[in-house]
C-alpha cells in the first residue's frame, strides 16, 4: 500500500513507468483519487469514494461487519447483535456508486446494489473493510 506520491512514484519505476511525483499528483486528481487514513493509522489513495466518509466505512466495516456474502444484486453483511444499524448508516452515508439502498435488521443489513451486481459491490466492500 503506497502512502505518499513519492512512494508511489518509487514503484512505478519499479514498474518500468518513468514518472515524476507532479506527474502522480495530476493523475490521483484526475482519478477522483483521495488520500485517507486507514484502520492502522497510516494513509493511502483511494478512489470512487468521499474522502471521509470512506474513513467511517473503513472504520465501521471493519469492527462490526463479521461476513458480507452477494446474492444477485444484494449484498447480506452479517453483523454482531444491534450493530446491523451503524453498518447500515456508514454504507448509506458514503455515497458509494452502486448503493441504491440499505435495510436493516438486529445483526443483518440487506444492501441493493444497481444493475452491476452484488459480487462487485460486496468485493468493494471488504476491501473497505480491510483498510
Amino acid at each position: 500500500m503506497t502512502s505518499s506520491q513519492t512512494e508511489l512514484v518509487g514503484v512505478l519505476a519499479g514498474e518500468g513507468f518513468d514518472v515524476t511525483q507532479a506527474t502522480v499528483s495530476r493523475d490521483l486528481k484526475a482519478l477522483g483519487a483521495s488520500k485517507v487514513r486507514s484502520a492502522d493509522g497510516g494513509f493511502s489513495y483511494t478512489v470512487g469514494v468521499d474522502p471521509g466518509e470512506d474513513v467511517d466505512l473503513a472504520r465501521t466495516l471493519a469492527e462490526f461487519a463479521d461476513e458480507i456474502r452477494p446474492s444477485g444484486n444484494l449484498v447480506v453483511v452479517k453483523t454482531p447483535p444491534g450493530a446491523a444499524q451503524v453498518v447500515a448508516g456508514a454504507i448509506d452515508r458514503s455515497m458509494l456508486d452502486h448503493v441504491l439502498g440499505t435495510v436493516a435488521g438486529d445483526d443483518t443489513v440487506l444492501v441493493v446494489a444497481d444493475a452491476t451486481g452484488g459480487s462487485r459491490l460486496a468485493k468493494l466492500l471488504e476491501r473497505i473493510g480491510a483498510g
